[in-house]
């Protein structure tokens, strides 16, 4: 079988039309190519009848941040966790105003609570003198901030707590505080106690590094390292330590 080759006949066409004939041309072309344009769009009505059943928006309670030129202590705790107000508050000395909810003077092991001079047994395990602040008298720990500094030991509070003593005794209250001998700041007079409203001034942080036995750390609620303190509210009783007379 011969191979037969079919060729097609050219549509000729000329070169010499303008762009301004070719152009209509085409154009309408195109537009027998586009004849079907489908059935026009219909909007559709809303679902009518059952409504969905949602809760109302929570109330969400607004604290303030400050009290003055102080600190809350919600204030102080929500910008040490705020992406927003971190820096603001976080490695900075400020001031806090709150209430004393707790200390842990009554927690301190009987091998601690001695005149100063004499070292604790090697075996004595004592805490760093401790008390916390928080917006309200009966608030928990857990919503307080730790107050750290104001004590490196507690027998420079057993000292205190005899001195204070001597000076209520007198009514001697404009005396000076005495110092720590370790840390070098002024132990507050009188002595941190529940229920007592105060504006403490200090570095206020995630972590306390002072304590030569380790670093304490709260992400959360923040700890202040503390340098003064000013009582708006005495407390109700004079702190002591176990062993000490009432």
């Amino acid at each position: 079988m011969e191979n037969t080759r079919v060729t097609r006949p050219s549509i000729p066409v000329s070169r010499s039309l303008p762009a301004r004939v070719l152009l209509p041309l085409l154009l309408g072309t195109m537009a027998l190519g586009c004849g079907d344009e489908g059935e026009p769009y219909q909007p559709k009505q809303p679902p009518q009848g059952v409504k969905a059943n949602l809760p109302s928006v929570p109330n969400v309670p607004k604290f303030p941040v400050k009290d003055g030129e102080a600190y809350t202590v919600w204030g102080a705790s929500y910008y040490l966790r705020s992406r927003v107000h971190h820096n603001d508050v976080a490695g900075k000395d400020l001031k806090i105003t709150g209430y004393i909810v707790a200390t842990n003077m009554a927690e301190a092991p009987k091998c601690a609570v001695h005149p100063t001079g004499k070292e604790d047994p090697p075996d004595c395990q004592a805490p760093i003198p401790t008390f916390w602040l928080a917006d309200s008298k009966d608030a928990k720990p857990e919503d307080s901030i730790k107050v750290l500094g104001w004590a490196s030991n507690f027998a420079q509070l057993y000292d205190a707590v005899n001195e204070y003593r001597k000076r209520r005794a007198r009514k001697k209250t404009d005396a000076e505080p005495l110092q720590d001998n370790f840390w070098g700041v002024k132990i507050p007079y009188p002595l941190p106690g529940p229920g007592a409203k105060v504006t403490v001034s200090g570095n206020y942080s995630t972590a306390f590094t002072r304590a030569t036995s380790g670093t304490e750390a709260d992400p959360i609620m923040g700890i202040l390292t503390y340098d003064g303190i000013e009582y708006l509210e005495e407390p109700p009783e004079l702190a002591t330590l176990p062993g000490m007379r009432p």
